[in-house]
């Protein structure tokens, strides 16, 4: 049991060699989504300054942006893309038309609870998710031909289905997570200074409080599945990840 903290780590450090594989700069995507949306709107919102509507228009413009921009780099849209994309969405629309805040902590609590739905309803069909997902990080034609070659096929579909679960799961605490930022720091109406600063701030702590928590949930499941593939086959990390 002592040695499972460095596995965990191991894990979510091969997790991110794996996102920096698939060219995914991850500073830079946190700093266009997180950091400077954050600081325009903690920093620009007063009405001597941008004011609510040009400060929030500008905000999620960097977001925006940087998602057509990796569309049209990566040529794909997948279905967490898409909803991530409707978010930030939703965001300015709940801003702008000055909706009750109430749906700005529906909207941060229904993404990820649709996607951990998703997942789940996807474990059903022929196409889950959860595969899809692994998919563009490990050769899964190559694990399943090992697995085949060994006798265990089955053995990898129910370490596929398992970690599909675990991934629902892990949706549906960051919706949880979501849900109480959401109420505890979300403060005034849309179109106010008040509600555009507390937002910044929000986006600001939502790195923190919910992305590394399911980084670190994200890595686990990986860790869990690549020790089942190395214990079964002869393959290595560097021979099922995708180049």
């Amino acid at each position: 049991m002592r040695h499972i903290p460095f596995d965990i780590s191991r894990a979510a450090i091969e997790y991110l060699k794996m996102e920096k594989k698939k060219n995914e700069n991850g500073f830079l995507n946190l700093i266009i989504n997180v950091v400077i949306p954050s600081l325009i709107l903690v920093k620009l919102s007063a009405d001597d300054r941008l004011g609510q509507v040009y400060s929030l228009i500008l905000a999620l413009a960097f977001p925006i942006g940087y998602g057509v921009y990796d569309y049209i780099k990566s040529k794909k849209l997948n279905f967490i893309s898409a909803l991530g994309l409707i978010s930030v969405l939703l965001t300015g629309g709940i801003g702008l038309f000055k909706l009750n805040k109430d749906w700005m902590v529906v909207k941060e609590t229904a993404i990820p609870l649709i996607i951990g739905i998703a997942v789940l309803i996807s474990q059903r069909t022929k196409y889950p998710l959860v595969r899809t997902i692994l998919n563009q990080v490990f050769d899964l034609e190559k694990i399943d031909e090992e697995f085949k070659k060994s006798g265990h096929d089955e053995l990898f579909e129910k370490n596929i289905k398992t970690s599909g679960v675990w991934l629902g799961l892990t949706f549906f605490i960051s919706a949880a997570l979501n849900y109480i930022l959401a109420v505890m720091i979300l403060k005034g109406e849309p179109g106010s200074v008040e509600f555009n600063e507390s937002l910044g701030k929000m986006t600001a702590l939502s790195f923190p409080v919910i992305s590394v928590p399911m980084l670190i949930m994200v890595g686990v499941i990986i860790f869990v599945l690549v020790n089942s593939i190395k214990k079964y086959t002869s393959l290595e990390l560097e021979d099922i990840v995708k180049q």
